[in-house]
């Protein structure tokens, strides 16, 4: 019988990529890493045996704990994060590899730039946000690294902040992580990171179309536009932007996810019927 501290796949599967989503610690120990060095997207590397040390990070926080088969080692780590102070903290039924059997996602760690002393990607980008570089932020935040940081200066310095604070480049000319073909650099980070996810694909379209000047790709593209430079002319504060933009993601990717089949008019019913 499952722990009343567990969740399944699916239902994890449907936190992914939505603000609320708990924290995802991945215990597996380094043997287990080593067998399969990828991670359920979000998910943050700890290890199971100095989580003494670490559970307060996460004190009134959700959590879910990720060890190799939903046993004895994640159910111990979750038991100290609560604790700890977690509001919760539940063991991933099946555990990674019954992720990887459900066919859930999973992000290769080997394509991700080298993290920080304090365990966070780095990346640097050209000021003045407007489309890439803010669908960027949000895919890299809710997807791959939620303490990922991102450095914007002037386009000429790039390259020379990268070098000097160990910061990956971003969206600029001649980057890895930029634009390839007429595919965006959005387009990019989801094919080395293997997030196949149908609604991310379809947003993917929409980000495309407003950042390369065809809108005509989405009928969605314009109103993304439209809201980005709107955006942009609101926060004089790249960081600020940022963070307004991410609220304008979570609902496209909603959207793409839960309700490009749902439509609206007016009048909502027609004459005489009830609604």
């Amino acid at each position: 019988m499952s722990s009343i501290n567990a969740i399944s796949p699916d239902k994890l599967a449907r936190l992914i990529g939505v603000p609320h989503c708990p924290a995802l610690i991945d215990a597996r120990t380094d043997e287990e890493w080593g067998s399969d060095p990828r991670f359920i997207p979000s998910a943050l590397r700890r290890a199971h045996a100095s989580v003494a040390e670490w559970a307060s990070e996460f004190a009134g926080r959700a959590v879910v704990v990720i060890d190799q088969n939903g046993q004895n080692l994640g159910e111990g780590v979750a038991a100290w994060l609560r604790q700890a102070g977690a509001d919760s903290a539940d063991v991933l039924i099946g555990g990674h590899v019954g992720w990887a059997q459900s066919d859930g996602p999973l992000v290769p760690a080997a394509n991700l730039p080298p993290r920080d002393a304090m365990g966070r990607t780095v990346w640097v980008t050209r000021s003045r946000p407007k489309v890439d570089r803010i669908a960027c932020p949000w895919l890299i935040r809710r997807f791959v690294d939620p303490t990922a940081v991102f450095l914007f200066v002037a386009p000429a310095e790039v390259q020379g902040v990268a070098e000097r604070f160990s910061a990956e480049p971003f969206d600029v000319e001649g980057a890895f992580w930029s634009h390839r073909g007429e595919r965006c650099t959005f387009d990019t980070m989801l094919e080395e990171w293997g997030l196949e996810m149908g609604a991310l694909q379809r947003l993917a379209v929409i980000v495309r179309g407003a950042d390369t000047a065809r809108l005509d790709l989405a009928p969605e593209a314009a109103g993304l536009l439209a809201a980005s430079l709107g955006l942009s002319r609101m926060y004089p504060d790249d960081l600020e932007q940022v963070e307004a933009g991410t609220a304008l993601y979570d609902a496209f990717y909603r959207w793409c996810r839960d309700a490009t089949d749902e439509p609206h008019n007016w009048p909502a019913t027609k004459p005489g019927k009830a609604p």
